[in-house]
């Protein structure tokens, strides 16, 4: 799957950007724009959040463009477990969410959302309890150690959890919770924004793995840390289109392993995607790549100030993919050496 890398000229003459609006707040956002590479290999997407800074950022543009410029790798099974994914909504709005994911049997549910509180979190997860048998959470790191200890006891009170998603900030507080609780922990955060991906598990700071194509630098990245760092592996969105989503679905499918329900199905939180989602059939997503609707792309096109900020992000974060100034033999993550 190496990716032959582009020009910066062809990779800006193949730029869409886009701005998908979404059916309720999450991660602060009710509009994702992102930006898509029609490459020779396929479809790419470049969709780092906006408050980013390039060093963060090149590793999705490099993602993308593995995407746009590269050939899949082989998969192992044509279908991937999904999460139903719950935002920080009122219990309820719980069932209408839920609606949107026909057949998932386990829901990630945000917590720690901040003007909110435990007597929320708790309500929200047991309203997801009485309509879905497996619920893990997700705090995002928003949570103290103390406030952490005691998130796990109130959540689980009423019924287990599959697991408590980067709970913590630290790598230091999870291997601390990690001591303090029965509840497994996931690691997010702690392994897509770190220095070092592998330092979560020597540390043995948590029980899975979560991990996220575009900011890990694209499948290859993603398969050769789970290859190495010895814990279940969970594949998962960072809020991605249609686009996204598919190459998440291809590195999901060519793990050698695959124990846990995938956080793929985040589709269902737009309102309009730039291709047909894939509906889940009792809670599994084909693997399939997708492939934008001309008409989508216009009618979601974001502004022209817009996509005139997206081509100057990529400007100032695709230098940083490659190993020293003119050389453009390969792809690299950044910090790689």
């Amino acid at each position: 799957m190496t990716a032959t890398a582009p020009t910066l000229a062809d990779l800006l003459d193949r730029l869409h950007v886009v701005a998908l609006p979404m059916r309720v707040r999450f991660r602060g956002i009710t509009t994702r724009e992102l930006a898509l590479i029609e490459g020779p290999g396929g479809w790419g997407e470049f969709g780092a959040f906006v408050e980013y800074e390039p060093p963060e950022a090149a590793h999705w543009l490099a993602s993308g463009i593995e995407a746009a410029y590269g050939e899949p790798p082989p998969v192992r099974r044509d279908r991937i477990p999904i999460n139903a994914t719950v935002p920080a909504v009122p219990a309820a709005g719980v069932p209408e969410v839920l609606a949107r994911f026909p057949g998932a049997r386990t829901a990630k549910v945000k917590v720690a959302e901040p003007g909110q509180n435990l007597a929320d979190d708790v309500d929200r997860v047991n309203a997801v309890r009485e309509l879905v048998g497996t619920v893990r959470v997700d705090a995002n790191g928003g949570w103290t150690l103390e406030e952490a200890t005691r998130a796990a006891e109130a959540l689980t009170a009423d019924g287990p959890l599959e697991y408590l998603e980067q709970p913590c900030a630290t790598i230091a507080e999870l291997a601390e919770l990690r001591r303090r609780t029965s509840v497994p922990i996931a690691a997010d955060e702690s392994i897509r924004k770190a220095q070092d991906p592998l330092a979560v598990a020597r540390a043995g700071a948590a029980d899975i793995a979560v991990l996220k194509v575009a900011p890990l630098g694209g499948v290859l990245a993603l398969l050769k840390i789970a290859e190495q760092i010895d814990i279940p592996v969970v594949v998962s969105s960072a809020l991605d289109s249609a686009v996204g989503i598919g190459t998440g679905l291809a590195a999901a499918a060519a793990l050698p392993e695959l124990h846990h329900a995938c956080g793929l199905g985040t589709g269902g939180l737009f309102v309009e995607d730039v291709a047909e989602p894939s509906p889940p059939v009792d809670g599994y997503l084909p693997v399939r790549p997708a492939t934008p609707d001309p008409e989508r792309l216009r009618t979601l096109s974001a502004s022209a100030d817009r996509r005139q900020w997206w081509i100057e992000r990529v400007k100032a974060c695709y230098p940083l993919l490659y190993r020293r100034s003119g050389d453009q033999s390969g792809l690299r993550r950044q910090g790689d050496r």
